[in-house]
């Protein structure tokens, strides 16, 4: 269904209320999300990105029903990843000679996914393409996320399609930032950086004093995903600067995992320390086999420590732990402090093995860590309350 955005500007896209993971099973999708595309009708007739491929069809059909195919004069790609590409073939099946403005990655990247010679037309940052009174001007963002990727501003009506930047995962009939829900827009906001745009944070600064340089007037940024952000733009572009400058809050979260409850214990009474000795300190407990890891994984980074625990299995951990600490040296979270704790029968292992992968993860690692023997016992409980206590100041 073509929607009005602004002018001749338009929304083609797909709303996906079903999807629940993405990238693989890699990122939780609790409230959906959309494969946002774009029709601008100017004297040339332009289409941005199109949507993931197992809507393709779908899309085209009803893109034909907006406009004559034959009516289009130029197809842009911003990103070559399928949720973003996936209807191309489709399309351009039925429009084979129409040109592709992407950048010279986004040909490689395009070939690589679908081995198709389309009619590629790459850009470089400043090139132009005329509609007719209004241009596009074209703008590189290498590795925001992927190297192909970039952004295009559409002059006139001051939009900038911003692709993966600024966007969410959270499926709306009301397409716009002021409409929706602001608390659950905003969450969703922080997890997408914090889960995907985290190892890229010196790029997301660099980029947007870019852009900002280029003192063009932002009325709308068009996204890839989620709603489009017509009122107070700016809103997001200021968080995003916040949130790639070593972001934290006043929050220390524990991760575990636990066989028979002795390291949920010890992370209970590690916590009771804590807010005991700093009761503004916001404590966040999250045993990793019963909570969303992509939730998890935003406390983190809201967080400016993290204590991380484990009960000993096999002389390591456990697999979810594990899973999370590699996850993180991916990340590169930066400017958090850390430590390990956990529980064990005979050998004890994991205390080590936690604060190493911490310590590879970038991590601040404070102390050696805590290790409680089998099932904690008054006297251990006694010593994670008082552990809890003694990091506050380490941890601060």
């Amino acid at each position: 269904m073509k929607r009005p955005i602004k002018n001749h500007v338009s929304w083609i896209g797909k709303i996906d209320w079903e999807l629940r993971k993405f990238h693989g099973d890699e990122y939780s999708t609790h409230r959906g999300s959309t494969y946002n595309s774009y029709l601008i009708e100017e004297e040339k007739v332009a289409v941005i990105d199109t949507v993931w491929v197992p809507y393709a069809k779908e899309y085209v059909d009803n893109l034909e029903k907006a406009i004559d195919l034959k009516k289009i004069d130029y197809v842009i790609a911003n990103h070559a990843e399928s949720d973003h590409s996936g209807a191309l073939p489709e399309l351009m099946s039925r429009i084979p000679d129409v040109p592709i403005y992407c950048t010279a990655n986004g040909v490689k990247s395009l070939k690589g996914h679908y081995h198709k010679d389309w009619n590629f037309h790459p850009v470089k940052t400043g090139d132009k393409l005329s509609l007719g009174g209004k241009e596009l001007i074209f703008v590189e963002a290498p590795m925001l996320h992927w190297p192909d990727s970039m952004f295009c501003y559409l002059t006139g009506d001051n939009v900038l399609f911003s692709n993966d930047a600024f966007g969410q995962h959270y499926a709306s009939e009301l397409l716009f930032n002021d409409l929706v829900d602001q608390a659950e827009l905003m969450a969703e906001c922080v997890k997408y950086y914090a889960n995907i745009l985290t190892p890229f944070s010196e790029l997301v600064t660099k980029k947007i004093r870019e852009v900002l340089a280029f003192n063009l007037p932002v009325d709308i940024i068009c996204t890839s995903h989620g709603v489009i952000w017509r009122d107070n733009p700016v809103q997001i572009v200021q968080q995003y600067l916040k949130w790639a400058d070593s972001y934290q809050e006043n929050q220390i979260t524990l991760v575990y995992d636990t066989m028979w409850n002795g390291t949920r214990v010890m992370a209970e009474n590690i916590a009771a320390g804590l807010r005991e000795t700093d009761p503004m300190v916001n404590v966040k407990l999250f045993n990793l086999a019963k909570s969303d890891r992509n939730d998890v994984m935003t406390e983190i980074f809201k967080s400016r420590a993290l204590l991380v625990g484990s009960p000993t299995i096999n002389r390591t951990i456990l697999t979810s732990i594990a899973g999370l600490l590699e996850e993180m040296k991916g990340l590169k979270f930066k400017n958090k402090k850390a430590a390990a704790f956990g529980c064990y029968g005979w050998s004890g292992e994991s205390v080590k093995v936690i604060k190493g992968q911490l310590e590879a993860a970038g991590f601040q690692v404070v102390d050696e860590g805590l290790r409680c023997p089998w099932n904690p016992d008054q006297q251990s409980v006694e010593s994670c309350v008082a552990y809890g206590k003694k990091l506050v100041g380490q941890l601060a």
